[in-house]
């Protein structure tokens, strides 16, 4: 597996969702908005994915599976590919991060990492 010059990620931004429906044990949820670009030379598909969460309370989640919100999205030289999710948590903070796994289009194994970002939860509600 290597990490291919080019292909990046950017986490574009990170909001609070305080009205959203959430389970007692894990009242705060995050929405996160990313773009995966590809500036190589090569055509990707990302095939896969592996986050790591760690929270205020200590608890660490590690999710993996294949695809990205259910789609395996082939990213030719130049293009992007952007999509939302969330993440749910009780404690006063998480912090993510992790990487994306893909083939190129010789059929190497390609990583890239997702930068590391903080979800804050506002002060008046901790």
């Amino acid at each position: 597996m290597v990490e291919l010059e080019g292909l990046e990620v950017v986490v574009d931004r990170v909001v609070y969702q305080p009205d959203m429906a959430t389970p007692e044990d894990r009242p705060h949820c995050f929405a996160y908005f990313i773009t995966i670009h590809n500036n190589s030379e090569k055509t990707v598909t990302i095939k896969g994915r592996k986050w790591v969460v760690d929270e205020a309370d200590g608890n660490k989640t590690v999710v993996e599976g294949d695809g990205v919100v259910g789609l395996f999205p082939e990213l030719e030289p130049g293009e992007a590919f952007d999509y939302h999710s969330f993440h749910l948590f009780g404690g006063s903070w998480a912090v993510a991060k992790g990487s994306y796994i893909g083939l190129d289009e010789d059929g190497r194994t390609v990583v890239t990492r997702i930068p590391e970002f903080r979800m804050d939860v506002p002060a008046q509600l901790n």
